[in-house]
This record gives structure tokens, C-alpha cells and sequence, in this order.
């Protein structure tokens, strides 16, 4: 009995500092520091709730840019299901599917360079990227710029002004968040940058 009592001890010690004390810190030091991101990184527009930066969303409409095709399971970026295809770059399906896309995509945007961004045509590991390269975004521009009857300079302008630069070059890419983008589209229809 001896042995075992600094051992139960031992262990309710260190329950409480990982198991409650550690979290409270980290949760609480995050809070404070950097609620936002704390919090999921939300988007509200007018007080709504939009989404997160962090998660992408469908958009099937031509007159916005879409984001990476989702692998999720039962519906497309559904965080709880967060996975991709599972498909072996040798399967056929997958080549079809990628076929398939890629012809949508040329189909929806003829007036775009044939040669379609990767990114567009296959799903991330996760199946939930909210960003895409500055260099899909501009591929997509004729097509949103037909849909919505706005200058494709304009567009450019927009895709520009949404770009997020790593901090250092060699940190990482450069990328545009798909949603933030749409919804700044959405506030520039106003009418000031109509063709």
C-alpha cells in the first residue's frame, strides 16, 4: 500500500497540471493574445456568420471564383469528414474524375488559357483548402468577369488586393482566400467598376 499511494499521487499531480491546468493556460493565453484565430478565424459579414478562413465552401455559381474541389465525405468541405479521395494517383477513377473536371472547368471559362491550374482540378488531402494560388484565381477571371459584367483589370485589381504573402519567400506561397475574395466581389458589384 506504501507503493502505491506516491504513485496515485504521482498521477493525480500530473492530471491536474496537463490534463487541466496546461489547457486553461494555453486556452486563456490564446484568448488573449490571438482571439481571433482562437476562435476558429470566423468571417461575419453584417453581423452574420459566414464562414471561417480556415475552411473552404462550395461556390458553383459562374460569377464567383471556386476554391479547390473537396473530397469530403456525404457533402463537399464538411469539416467533420475532413479527408481526401483516397484514390492512388494510378487509378483510373481518379484520372476520369480529374478528366472530368478539368473539361467543366474549360467548358464554364472557354475564354481562359486551356491549360487549367492543377489546384482547380484536384482535391487536397483534407478536402477543405480555403485558399488558392493567386495564379488560379487570375485563370478564372474571364469567366466571373462575363458572369458578373465587370472589367477583367478590374478583377485583376481585386485578386491583387486579396493576396496574402508569406512573411518570408521561402515560408510559403502566396495565396488568395476564396471566400474573403467572393465576398469583396459582391461589395464591388455596386456598379463603380463596370465595363
Amino acid at each position: 500500500m506504501n507503493l502505491l499511494r506516491p504513485a496515485f499521487s504521482l498521477f493525480i499531480l500530473l492530471t491536474l497540471i496537463t490534463g487541466v491546468a496546461y489547457p486553461l493556460l494555453t486556452t486563456g493565453l490564446a484568448q488573449w493574445w490571438f482571439p481571433a484565430n482562437a476562435q476558429g478565424s470566423l468571417i461575419k459579414h453584417e453581423n452574420r456568420l459566414v464562414g471561417s478562413a480556415l475552411i473552404g465552401q462550395r461556390f458553383t455559381r459562374l460569377g464567383y471564383f471556386q476554391g479547390r474541389p473537396s473530397a469530403t465525405a456525404e457533402t463537399p468541405y464538411n469539416p467533420l469528414a475532413s479527408s481526401g479521395s483516397n484514390l492512388a494517383v494510378s487509378n483510373p477513377a481518379l484520372d476520369e474524375t480529374i478528366k472530368q473536371r478539368v473539361a467543366a472547368l474549360r467548358q464554364a471559362n472557354p475564354q481562359a488559357n486551356p491549360r487549367v491550374p492543377t489546384e482547380l482540378a484536384t482535391a487536397s488531402a483534407s478536402g477543405l483548402d480555403a485558399q488558392i494560388s493567386p495564379a488560379a484565381a487570375i485563370w478564372q477571371i474571364p469567366r466571373v468577369a462575363q458572369a458578373r459584367h465587370l472589367s477583367e483589370q478590374a478583377l485583376r485589381r481585386l485578386v491583387e488586393a486579396h493576396t496574402q504573402h508569406p512573411l518570408l519567400s521561402f515560408t510559403g506561397e502566396s495565396v488568395v482566400n476564396v471566400l474573403q475574395l467572393n465576398m469583396a466581389l459582391d461589395e464591388m458589384e455596386n456598379g463603380k467598376e463596370k465595363k
